[in-house]
Protein backbone atom coordinates (compact mmCIF):
# COMPACT_ATOMS: atom_id res chain seq x y z
CA UNK A 1 0.00 0.00 0.00
CA UNK A 2 2.90 2.15 0.61
CA UNK A 3 3.50 1.70 -2.89
CA UNK A 4 0.38 3.06 -4.46
CA UNK A 5 0.48 5.94 -2.15
CA UNK A 6 3.53 7.18 -3.38
CA UNK A 7 2.68 6.79 -6.93
CA UNK A 8 -0.62 8.86 -6.30
CA UNK A 9 2.09 11.21 -4.42
CA UNK A 10 4.59 11.35 -7.58
CA UNK A 11 0.95 11.15 -10.43
CA UNK A 12 -1.63 13.47 -8.64
CA UNK A 13 0.18 16.03 -5.74
CA UNK A 14 1.51 18.71 -8.01
CA UNK A 15 -2.02 18.66 -9.66
CA UNK A 16 -3.65 18.59 -5.99
CA UNK A 17 -1.94 21.44 -4.96
CA UNK A 18 -2.68 23.67 -8.43
CA UNK A 19 -6.35 22.56 -7.28
CA UNK A 20 -6.02 23.49 -3.57
CA UNK A 21 -4.34 27.11 -4.22
CA UNK A 22 -7.30 27.86 -6.81
CA UNK A 23 -9.88 26.57 -3.54
CA UNK A 24 -7.95 28.19 -0.59
CA UNK A 25 -6.83 30.80 -2.63
CA UNK A 26 -3.02 30.89 -0.59
CA UNK A 27 -0.15 29.05 -1.47
CA UNK A 28 1.31 28.87 1.95
CA UNK A 29 -1.65 27.13 3.17
CA UNK A 30 -2.37 24.89 0.19
CA UNK A 31 0.68 23.19 0.48
CA UNK A 32 -0.26 22.36 4.59
CA UNK A 33 -3.04 20.90 3.27
CA UNK A 34 -2.00 19.01 0.84
CA UNK A 35 0.91 17.72 3.28
CA UNK A 36 -2.04 17.31 5.93
CA UNK A 37 -3.91 14.98 3.22
CA UNK A 38 -1.19 12.55 1.99
CA UNK A 39 -0.81 12.54 5.92
CA UNK A 40 -4.07 11.08 6.33
CA UNK A 41 -4.17 8.81 3.46
CA UNK A 42 -0.81 7.01 4.62
CA UNK A 43 -3.35 6.24 8.47
CA UNK A 44 -6.71 5.61 6.57
CA UNK A 45 -5.62 3.89 2.64
CA UNK A 46 -3.76 0.92 3.64
CA UNK A 47 -6.86 0.00 5.86
CA UNK A 48 -9.87 1.35 3.63
CA UNK A 49 -8.10 0.75 0.45
CA UNK A 50 -7.27 3.52 -2.30
CA UNK A 51 -10.48 5.44 -3.28
CA UNK A 52 -11.76 5.27 -6.54
CA UNK A 53 -11.17 8.94 -7.23
CA UNK A 54 -7.89 9.92 -5.05
CA UNK A 55 -7.46 13.29 -6.11
CA UNK A 56 -10.49 14.49 -5.60
CA UNK A 57 -10.55 12.50 -1.93
CA UNK A 58 -7.06 14.47 -1.29
CA UNK A 59 -8.64 17.89 -2.34
CA UNK A 60 -11.51 17.57 0.12
CA UNK A 61 -9.41 15.98 2.65
CA UNK A 62 -6.89 19.00 2.38
CA UNK A 63 -9.47 21.94 2.02
CA UNK A 64 -10.76 20.37 5.33
CA UNK A 65 -7.53 20.49 7.31
CA UNK A 66 -6.95 23.77 6.11
CA UNK A 67 -10.25 24.74 7.35
CA UNK A 68 -9.43 23.41 10.60
CA UNK A 69 -5.86 24.81 10.66
CA UNK A 70 -7.64 28.34 10.40
CA UNK A 71 -9.86 27.64 13.16
CA UNK A 72 -7.32 26.84 15.60
CA UNK A 73 -5.51 29.84 14.71
CA UNK A 74 -8.73 31.95 14.39
CA UNK A 75 -8.33 32.10 18.39
CA UNK A 76 -5.31 34.21 18.22
CA UNK A 77 -6.23 35.85 15.08
CA UNK A 78 -10.29 36.27 15.04
CA UNK A 79 -10.10 37.34 11.14
CA UNK A 80 -8.85 33.67 10.47
CA UNK A 81 -12.80 32.35 11.65
CA UNK A 82 -14.28 34.76 8.89
CA UNK A 83 -12.06 32.99 6.43
CA UNK A 84 -12.52 29.63 7.48
CA UNK A 85 -16.12 30.07 7.74
CA UNK A 86 -16.31 31.59 3.83
CA UNK A 87 -14.04 28.90 2.66
CA UNK A 88 -16.48 26.48 3.99
CA UNK A 89 -19.56 28.03 2.60
CA UNK A 90 -17.87 28.69 -0.82
CA UNK A 91 -19.02 26.62 -4.05
CA UNK A 92 -16.28 24.29 -5.10
CA UNK A 93 -15.31 21.15 -7.22
CA UNK A 94 -12.45 19.31 -8.79
CA UNK A 95 -14.27 19.35 -12.00
CA UNK A 96 -12.07 21.39 -14.73
CA UNK A 97 -9.34 20.64 -12.21
CA UNK A 98 -7.11 19.98 -15.54
CA UNK A 99 -6.78 23.53 -16.37
CA UNK A 100 -5.72 24.14 -12.66
CA UNK A 101 -2.46 23.81 -13.22
CA UNK A 102 -2.60 26.05 -16.44
CA UNK A 103 -4.24 28.42 -14.22
CA UNK A 104 -1.51 28.69 -11.86
CA UNK A 105 1.35 28.87 -14.36
CA UNK A 106 -0.48 32.01 -15.60
CA UNK A 107 -0.64 32.94 -11.65
CA UNK A 108 3.75 32.14 -11.43
CA UNK A 109 4.16 34.09 -14.50
CA UNK A 110 2.29 37.22 -13.56
CA UNK A 111 3.68 40.54 -15.40
CA UNK A 112 3.54 42.04 -11.50
CA UNK A 113 6.26 39.65 -11.14
CA UNK A 114 10.07 39.41 -11.80
CA UNK A 115 11.01 37.30 -14.70
CA UNK A 116 13.54 34.82 -12.67
CA UNK A 117 10.81 34.51 -9.19
CA UNK A 118 7.99 33.44 -12.12
CA UNK A 119 10.40 30.33 -13.13
CA UNK A 120 11.21 29.47 -10.09
CA UNK A 121 7.95 29.76 -8.48
CA UNK A 122 6.48 27.54 -11.43
CA UNK A 123 9.19 24.90 -11.11
CA UNK A 124 8.74 24.80 -7.21
CA UNK A 125 4.88 24.88 -7.29
CA UNK A 126 4.21 23.18 -10.17
CA UNK A 127 7.12 20.65 -10.59
CA UNK A 128 7.68 20.09 -7.06
CA UNK A 129 11.63 20.36 -7.80
CA UNK A 130 13.80 21.38 -4.93
CA UNK A 131 15.47 24.22 -4.52
CA UNK A 132 18.76 23.05 -5.15
CA UNK A 133 17.22 21.21 -8.43
CA UNK A 134 16.09 24.56 -9.78
CA UNK A 135 19.55 26.23 -8.46
CA UNK A 136 21.75 24.06 -10.94
CA UNK A 137 19.40 24.57 -13.43
CA UNK A 138 19.54 28.58 -13.14
CA UNK A 139 23.07 28.48 -12.32
CA UNK A 140 22.80 29.72 -8.68
CA UNK A 141 22.63 28.95 -5.12
CA UNK A 142 19.62 27.70 -3.42
CA UNK A 143 19.41 30.60 -1.13
CA UNK A 144 18.78 32.84 -4.23
CA UNK A 145 16.12 30.72 -5.14
CA UNK A 146 14.32 30.56 -2.09
CA UNK A 147 14.22 34.02 -1.77
CA UNK A 148 12.86 34.85 -5.36
CA UNK A 149 10.18 32.08 -3.99
CA UNK A 150 9.11 33.77 -0.89
CA UNK A 151 9.15 37.43 -2.72
CA UNK A 152 7.19 35.86 -5.47
CA UNK A 153 4.61 34.23 -3.14
CA UNK A 154 4.38 37.49 -1.02
CA UNK A 155 3.56 39.65 -4.19
CA UNK A 156 0.95 37.26 -5.33
CA UNK A 157 -0.76 37.80 -2.12
CA UNK A 158 -0.03 41.31 -1.21
CA UNK A 159 -1.26 42.01 -5.49
CA UNK A 160 -3.82 39.83 -5.00
CA UNK A 161 -3.03 38.44 -8.01
CA UNK A 162 -5.87 36.42 -9.72
CA UNK A 163 -5.69 32.49 -9.78
CA UNK A 164 -7.17 32.44 -13.62
CA UNK A 165 -6.11 32.12 -17.09
CA UNK A 166 -6.39 35.74 -18.15
CA UNK A 167 -8.49 36.75 -21.10
CA UNK A 168 -7.74 36.58 -24.93
CA UNK A 169 -6.86 40.35 -24.76
CA UNK A 170 -4.19 39.59 -22.14
CA UNK A 171 -2.71 36.46 -23.56
CA UNK A 172 0.20 38.07 -25.59
CA UNK A 173 1.93 40.14 -22.91
CA UNK A 174 2.00 37.03 -20.82
CA UNK A 175 2.87 34.77 -23.39
CA UNK A 176 6.70 34.64 -23.35
CA UNK A 177 6.99 33.47 -19.71
CA UNK A 178 4.58 31.09 -19.93
CA UNK A 179 6.49 29.50 -22.48
CA UNK A 180 10.16 30.09 -21.61
CA UNK A 181 8.45 28.30 -18.06
CA UNK A 182 7.07 25.16 -19.84
CA UNK A 183 10.28 24.78 -21.71
CA UNK A 184 11.98 24.75 -18.71
CA UNK A 185 9.91 22.39 -16.91
CA UNK A 186 10.70 20.50 -20.00
CA UNK A 187 13.81 20.93 -19.90
CA UNK A 188 14.18 19.82 -16.42
CA UNK A 189 12.69 16.50 -17.23
CA UNK A 190 14.33 15.76 -20.52
CA UNK A 191 18.17 16.16 -18.85
CA UNK A 192 17.13 16.53 -14.75
CA UNK A 193 19.30 18.08 -13.17
CA UNK A 194 20.87 15.50 -10.64
CA UNK A 195 20.14 11.88 -9.41
CA UNK A 196 20.21 8.64 -10.65
CA UNK A 197 18.40 9.17 -13.84
CA UNK A 198 18.83 10.94 -16.95
CA UNK A 199 14.84 11.97 -17.63
CA UNK A 200 11.98 12.65 -15.70
CA UNK A 201 9.29 11.05 -17.54
CA UNK A 202 6.63 12.96 -15.22
CA UNK A 203 7.76 16.60 -15.96
CA UNK A 204 8.01 16.41 -19.73
CA UNK A 205 4.89 14.57 -20.04
CA UNK A 206 3.31 17.44 -18.00
CA UNK A 207 5.25 19.88 -20.26
CA UNK A 208 3.72 18.39 -23.65
CA UNK A 209 0.04 18.30 -21.96
CA UNK A 210 0.57 22.18 -20.42
CA UNK A 211 1.95 22.86 -24.19
CA UNK A 212 -1.21 21.47 -25.81
CA UNK A 213 -3.80 23.20 -23.76
CA UNK A 214 -1.54 26.36 -24.38
CA UNK A 215 -2.27 25.40 -28.29
CA UNK A 216 -5.63 24.97 -27.95
CA UNK A 217 -6.13 28.23 -26.34
CA UNK A 218 -4.04 30.34 -28.37
CA UNK A 219 -2.81 28.85 -31.46
CA UNK A 220 -0.01 30.88 -32.09
CA UNK A 221 3.29 30.16 -33.97
CA UNK A 222 5.64 30.38 -31.34
CA UNK A 223 3.22 28.11 -28.95
CA UNK A 224 2.86 25.50 -31.85
CA UNK A 225 6.17 25.55 -32.15
CA UNK A 226 7.49 24.83 -28.33
CA UNK A 227 4.93 21.49 -28.51
CA UNK A 228 6.95 20.77 -31.48
CA UNK A 229 9.84 21.77 -29.72
CA UNK A 230 9.09 19.10 -27.26
CA UNK A 231 7.34 16.84 -29.06
CA UNK A 232 10.71 16.26 -31.27
CA UNK A 233 12.81 16.06 -28.40
CA UNK A 234 10.60 13.35 -26.34
CA UNK A 235 10.48 11.14 -29.84
CA UNK A 236 14.47 10.42 -28.63
CA UNK A 237 13.68 9.43 -25.25
CA UNK A 238 13.88 5.66 -25.42
CA UNK A 239 17.14 5.89 -27.42
CA UNK A 240 19.05 8.39 -25.01
CA UNK A 241 19.69 5.82 -22.52
CA UNK A 242 20.36 2.00 -22.46
CA UNK A 243 19.23 -0.59 -21.50
CA UNK A 244 21.37 -0.47 -17.66
CA UNK A 245 20.84 3.50 -17.94
CA UNK A 246 23.95 4.94 -19.66
CA UNK A 247 23.80 7.59 -21.10
CA UNK A 248 24.14 7.82 -25.04
CA UNK A 249 24.77 10.51 -27.64
CA UNK A 250 23.71 11.21 -30.18
CA UNK A 251 25.53 9.52 -32.73
CA UNK A 252 25.53 6.49 -30.93
CA UNK A 253 21.54 6.19 -30.43
CA UNK A 254 19.49 3.53 -32.29
CA UNK A 255 17.37 5.19 -34.09
CA UNK A 256 14.82 2.31 -34.62
CA UNK A 257 14.00 3.54 -31.36
CA UNK A 258 13.02 7.27 -32.24
CA UNK A 259 9.32 7.43 -31.97
CA UNK A 260 7.80 8.03 -35.27
CA UNK A 261 4.49 8.91 -34.24
CA UNK A 262 6.45 12.09 -32.48
CA UNK A 263 8.58 12.91 -35.46
CA UNK A 264 5.72 13.40 -37.50
CA UNK A 265 3.07 15.07 -35.45
CA UNK A 266 6.33 17.76 -34.39
CA UNK A 267 7.31 18.39 -37.86
CA UNK A 268 4.08 18.89 -39.07
CA UNK A 269 4.01 21.02 -36.71
CA UNK A 270 7.29 22.76 -37.31
CA UNK A 271 6.21 23.14 -41.10
CA UNK A 272 2.82 24.27 -39.90
CA UNK A 273 4.61 27.46 -37.72
CA UNK A 274 6.83 28.28 -40.25
CA UNK A 275 4.39 28.65 -42.87
CA UNK A 276 3.57 31.89 -41.18
CA UNK A 277 6.53 33.69 -41.50
CA UNK A 278 5.89 35.03 -37.66
CA UNK A 279 7.84 32.43 -36.22
CA UNK A 280 10.46 33.35 -33.12
CA UNK A 281 13.35 31.13 -31.03
CA UNK A 282 11.01 28.39 -30.21
CA UNK A 283 9.96 27.88 -34.34
CA UNK A 284 13.75 27.86 -34.73
CA UNK A 285 14.78 25.18 -32.22
CA UNK A 286 12.07 23.34 -33.66
CA UNK A 287 13.45 23.24 -36.67
CA UNK A 288 16.65 22.22 -36.13
CA UNK A 289 15.39 19.32 -34.02
CA UNK A 290 13.52 18.18 -37.20
CA UNK A 291 16.49 18.46 -39.30
CA UNK A 292 17.81 16.02 -37.23
CA UNK A 293 14.28 14.20 -36.57
CA UNK A 294 14.26 13.36 -40.49
CA UNK A 295 17.87 12.39 -40.54
CA UNK A 296 18.43 8.38 -41.29
CA UNK A 297 22.00 8.22 -39.56
CA UNK A 298 23.96 11.24 -38.46
CA UNK A 299 26.35 11.13 -41.64
CA UNK A 300 23.42 11.98 -43.12
CA UNK A 301 22.68 14.81 -41.14
CA UNK A 302 22.76 18.77 -42.77
CA UNK A 303 25.05 19.88 -40.65
CA UNK A 304 25.21 23.13 -42.92
CA UNK A 305 21.51 23.67 -42.95
CA UNK A 306 20.99 23.61 -39.00
CA UNK A 307 24.36 25.98 -38.76
CA UNK A 308 22.33 28.07 -40.93
CA UNK A 309 19.45 27.74 -38.33
CA UNK A 310 21.89 28.58 -35.46
CA UNK A 311 23.17 31.53 -36.84
CA UNK A 312 19.54 32.95 -37.76
CA UNK A 313 18.90 32.04 -33.77
CA UNK A 314 21.31 33.70 -32.09
CA UNK A 315 20.08 37.14 -34.19
CA UNK A 316 16.82 36.62 -32.05
CA UNK A 317 17.73 34.98 -28.85
CA UNK A 318 21.70 35.86 -28.63
CA UNK A 319 22.52 32.70 -25.28
CA UNK A 320 25.88 31.83 -24.80
CA UNK A 321 23.94 28.22 -24.66
CA UNK A 322 22.92 28.29 -28.00
CA UNK A 323 26.30 29.59 -29.15
CA UNK A 324 27.48 26.48 -27.42
CA UNK A 325 25.30 24.24 -29.40
CA UNK A 326 26.28 25.94 -32.58
CA UNK A 327 29.70 25.11 -32.23
CA UNK A 328 28.47 21.31 -31.69
CA UNK A 329 27.18 21.90 -35.04
CA UNK A 330 30.28 23.49 -36.56
CA UNK A 331 32.17 20.55 -35.23
CA UNK A 332 30.01 18.08 -37.28
CA UNK A 333 30.42 20.15 -40.45
CA UNK A 334 34.00 21.59 -40.35
CA UNK A 335 35.81 19.06 -37.71
CA UNK A 336 36.88 19.74 -34.34
CA UNK A 337 38.92 22.08 -34.21
CA UNK A 338 36.57 24.45 -35.48
CA UNK A 339 34.27 23.44 -32.51
CA UNK A 340 36.97 23.95 -29.87
CA UNK A 341 37.47 27.23 -31.31
CA UNK A 342 33.62 28.31 -30.95
CA UNK A 343 33.65 27.02 -27.19
CA UNK A 344 36.80 28.91 -26.14
CA UNK A 345 35.32 32.32 -27.27
CA UNK A 346 32.74 31.31 -25.26
CA UNK A 347 34.75 30.58 -22.13
CA UNK A 348 37.06 33.20 -22.62
CA UNK A 349 34.33 35.79 -22.58
CA UNK A 350 34.02 33.93 -19.17
CA UNK A 351 30.49 32.43 -20.03
CA UNK A 352 29.39 29.06 -18.92
CA UNK A 353 32.36 28.22 -16.85
CA UNK A 354 30.20 26.71 -14.26
CA UNK A 355 28.02 24.56 -17.04
CA UNK A 356 29.54 21.47 -17.20
CA UNK A 357 28.23 20.80 -21.00
CA UNK A 358 30.46 23.21 -22.33
CA UNK A 359 33.49 21.87 -20.68
CA UNK A 360 32.58 18.48 -21.59
CA UNK A 361 32.10 19.60 -24.84
CA UNK A 362 35.60 21.06 -25.07
CA UNK A 363 36.81 17.53 -23.51
CA UNK A 364 35.18 15.77 -26.53
CA UNK A 365 36.82 18.37 -29.21
CA UNK A 366 40.54 18.24 -27.70
CA UNK A 367 39.73 14.40 -27.32
CA UNK A 368 39.12 13.72 -31.25
CA UNK A 369 42.40 16.23 -31.32
CA UNK A 370 44.64 14.42 -29.45
CA UNK A 371 44.99 16.73 -26.94
CA UNK A 372 44.98 14.34 -23.97
CA UNK A 373 45.69 16.29 -21.36
CA UNK A 374 43.20 20.00 -22.56
CA UNK A 375 40.69 16.40 -22.47
CA UNK A 376 41.56 15.43 -19.41
CA UNK A 377 40.92 18.85 -17.78
CA UNK A 378 38.21 19.73 -19.41
CA UNK A 379 36.36 16.05 -18.38
CA UNK A 380 37.57 16.54 -14.44
CA UNK A 381 36.20 20.33 -14.74
CA UNK A 382 32.53 18.92 -15.95
CA UNK A 383 32.82 15.88 -13.88
CA UNK A 384 32.73 18.50 -10.76
CA UNK A 385 30.13 20.55 -11.78
CA UNK A 386 27.42 17.72 -13.05
CA UNK A 387 25.16 16.27 -10.47
CA UNK A 388 23.60 14.09 -12.52
CA UNK A 389 24.23 9.45 -11.83
CA UNK A 390 24.78 9.17 -16.06
CA UNK A 391 26.57 11.71 -17.07
CA UNK A 392 28.75 11.20 -14.42
CA UNK A 393 29.58 7.76 -15.14
CA UNK A 394 29.88 9.00 -18.78
CA UNK A 395 32.60 11.38 -18.38
CA UNK A 396 34.38 8.51 -15.98
CA UNK A 397 34.86 6.39 -18.76
CA UNK A 398 35.90 9.40 -20.66
CA UNK A 399 38.62 9.56 -18.35
CA UNK A 400 39.30 5.81 -18.32
CA UNK A 401 39.89 5.80 -21.98
CA UNK A 402 42.16 8.65 -22.00
CA UNK A 403 44.38 6.72 -19.19
CA UNK A 404 44.13 3.23 -21.29
CA UNK A 405 46.96 1.62 -22.79
CA UNK A 406 47.04 2.66 -26.63
CA UNK A 407 46.73 -0.43 -28.62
Amino acid sequence: MTSSIEAVYRSESRRVLATLIRVLGDFDLAEEALHEAFFVAVQRWPHEGVPDNPRAWLVSTGRFKAIDRLRRQARFTPLLQEQADALEAADWSVEDVEDDRLRLIFTCCHPALAADAQAALTLREICDLTTEEIAHAFLVTPTTIAQRIVRAKAKIREANIPYQVPSLAELPERLDSVLRVIYLVFNEGYSASWGEDLTREDLTREAIRLGRLLTELLPEPEVTGLLALMLLHESRRAARTSACGELVLLHEQDRTLWEASLIAEGCALVEQALTTRRFGPYCLQAAIAAVHAEAPSEDDTDWRQIVGLYDVLLTQMPSAVIELNRAVAVAMWQGPLAGLQGVDRILLREELLDYHLAHSARGEFCRQLGRVEEARAAYEKALSLTQQAPEQRFLERRLAELDAPKQ
